[in-house]
């Protein structure tokens, strides 16, 4: 893992895909809080038991012109049917507008402490005076989760965190739900993961986390998961291995391997031009020509079919932040 590569915990290989196993929570004496019972989510949801549900989720909006375009039209021309966004980022008025004329986009926020890229920087939405803990010397945030974790004050964290959702809101963009960038809130210290999903239940919306993390997650992490927060049970997105064996035959073997329950499919949409290439610059993964080969595949016919023979229903975090009212 390089400096500004996503900070994971190691995922496990299931039926022939990669699945990022994010949470399962446990009582502090141990007893499991979200283990398979009756009722399960989807059924809390109204789907039956066995039921296969799934978002097709889409990350970094906001990052670049060209990652909103291509996410905009994979949304708008189906299958796709959900995507979240990153407010510190240049590209945010245009996610604004296109929330404005369509109502009901089903957009959340990626929740943003870290800027990798090489050229392409970004600082925080509150004022660095107030969140100095988060920022280099010049202002930027830090370009991965360990750097952001060894310096960070929890109190920061949440200022800002606070300050980008409420930007959003302030745009017209009404959040469905949380996750986050580089998934540093999810795994680098206890306090980030407890302010993470602090914040869904102070705004009201899902903060994105599953159940199979049990054995990955210390029970520090575990601990800060209530009745109140909603468990999804898996969340899925390819690795660099995955990107170099092919995209469309990853994301083929997850929908024929998809399990029941409610699912969520990670996947980064943008074309490979010149604006995307230059993001990009010398960063080894999740570049220009994997987010086309993921617009390709999610806005080509084989999608469609796999999910229709699959008997995949494709769902949205407005429909499960339903339950949290």
């Amino acid at each position: 893992m390089t400096n500004n590569q996503p900070f994971f915990l190691p995922f496990r290989r299931a039926a022939g895909f990669c699945r990022f196993v994010f949470l399962a929570a446990l009582l502090p004496g141990g007893a499991a809080i979200y283990a398979q019972a009756s009722p399960t989510l989807a059924e809390r949801l109204g789907y039956p038991a066995d039921a296969k549900l799934l978002i097709l989720h889409a990350d970094d909006l906001a990052v670049a012109h060209s990652e909103n375009q291509a996410s905009f039209k994979a949304i708008t021309a189906g299958p796709v049917n959900s995507a979240s966004i990153m407010a510190p980022c240049p590209w945010l008025p245009e996610v604004a507008a296109f929330a404005k004329n369509n109502p009901g986009a089903d957009l959340g926020m990626h929740l943003t402490l870290t800027s990798e890229w090489k050229y392409l920087k970004w600082g925080p939405v509150a004022s660095c005076e107030y969140i100095a803990s988060l920022v280099d010397s010049l202002g930027y945030f830090y370009d991965n989760c360990a750097t952001l974790a060894a310096h960070a004050k929890p109190e920061d964290v949440e200022l800002e965190l606070r300050a980008q959702i409420d930007k959003a809101i302030a745009m017209g963009i009404t959040p469905t739900h949380l996750d986050s960038h580089m998934g540093c809130l999810f795994f680098s210290t206890p306090e980030f993961f407890e302010i993470y999903l602090r914040l869904g239940r102070v705004y009201g919306i899902p903060s994105m986390v599953s159940r199979d993390m049990l054995e990955q997650l210390p029970e520090s992490f575990r601990k800060s998961v209530s009745e109140k927060d909603i468990v999804l049970d898996h969340v899925i997105t390819a690795s660099p291995d995955d990107f170099k064996g092919g995209m469309a035959a990853y994301y083929e073997r997850v929908f024929r391997s998809l399990e029941p329950g409610v699912s969520v499919l990670l996947m980064h949409l943008a074309h490979d031009e010149n604006e995307m290439q230059g993001v990009a610059a010398d960063h080894p993964d999740w570049g220009a020509e994997w987010r086309q080969a993921d617009f390709d595949f999610f806005t080509g016919d084989i999608c469609r079919q796999i999910l229709q023979e699959q008997g995949i229903q494709l769902i949205t975090w407005r429909e499960v932040g339903k339950l949290l009212k």
